[in-house]
């Protein structure tokens, strides 16, 4: 077990709907929610932190435009395809925000930072 806590973003439709309405390439696939949904990032935080709702939602609040670029970039890294206007109210229409608090580590080696 790890001293963090996982915290995911789940889609909702209108983080669905910008996906593929932003899309630049015509007659792609549409992304439907339980494919956007598939495969999510998970954003290790303080395990202290995460076993108090309030602290959690304190991190979400201080971090959501990281957490919201991050998640923009994953779709499309041209900028100039996301939304000009990113506040939280935004990205609390478009997030639902999952906590995990137990975090177990079964691989038995070093975690790694693959950008160091």
């Amino acid at each position: 077990m790890i001293n963090r806590a996982a915290v995911l973003l789940r889609y909702k439709q209108p983080a669905v709907q910008w996906i593929n309405d932003a899309d630049p390439v015509a007659d792609s696939i549409e992304v439907s929610l339980d494919s956007a949904n598939e495969e999510r990032t998970v954003y290790l935080v303080s395990e202290e932190d995460a076993d108090n709702p309030e602290l959690v939602n304190l991190w979400i609040k201080k971090n959501y435009q990281s957490l919201f670029e991050n998640e923009l970039f994953s779709w499309y890294m041209l900028e100039s395809l996301w939304p000009q206007k990113r506040n939280f109210a935004l990205f609390s229409e478009w997030f639902e925000i999952e906590c995990h608090t137990v975090i177990e580590d079964t691989a038995g080696t070093p975690i790694l930072d693959d950008e160091l």
